[in-house]
């Protein structure tokens, strides 16, 4: 089983709350839809906020759009977004996989990020896209692989998942790096 460490909540002095100011919450609706090739640059935007976050490795923007297209194109997967051109609020990337051992398919879940600005938002970015990504799953009758490899609100991102998938299974392990670093 899964061990989770425990959260540390950070509270603000009275004076950094107020010079913060108000939360602001999002409460425009929306929806996911399929990606398509006219994306790849504001998704490209999404994958460098995704390296910032939590790449531990040097960010290649060619490799990134290399590996993206086949399922821009839905070629062996699909990508799904929330947001018009140009302003793109989360996405997701998916693709058609297979196990060294096996020749049995399952769709993979490559990437799901939500831009930080749409993260409180009352229409749950993420939600939608965990939804998208279980009515593909059952659409092309494949078991969903969805993982986290994050060192950034981990208990959260697992509660989250566990609601929406159940128990996880297995664990991620990273030695001699940080997914922040």
């Amino acid at each position: 089983m899964l061990q989770t460490e425990t959260k540390k909540r950070v509270r603000l002095s009275k004076s950094q709350r107020k010079a913060r100011g108000p939360a602001k919450v999002v409460e425009t609706p929306c929806h996911v839809r399929v990606a398509t090739r006219e994306d790849l640059i504001d998704i490209l935007a999404l994958a460098k906020m995704v390296h910032n976050e939590i790449g531990f490795f040097d960010l290649n923007e060619i490799k990134v759009a290399e590996a993206i297209w086949p399922q821009l194109m839905q070629n062996n997967g699909i990508i799904g977004v929330i947001g018009k051109k140009g302003s793109l609020e989360g996405a997701i990337i998916l693709r058609i996989s297979s196990y060294w051992y096996s020749d049995r398919q399952f769709l993979e879940e490559i990437c799901v990020f939500v831009h930080p600005d749409y993260r409180s938002a009352k229409d749950s970015r993420i939600q939608k896209l965990i939804g998208f990504s279980k009515k593909v799953a059952l659409d092309l009758d494949l078991p969903l692989t969805i993982s986290i490899l994050s060192n950034n609100t981990t208990n959260a991102k697992i509660e989250t998942y566990r609601r929406n998938f159940g128990e996880p299974v297995g664990a991620f392990f990273l030695w001699n790096a940080k997914t922040d670093s």
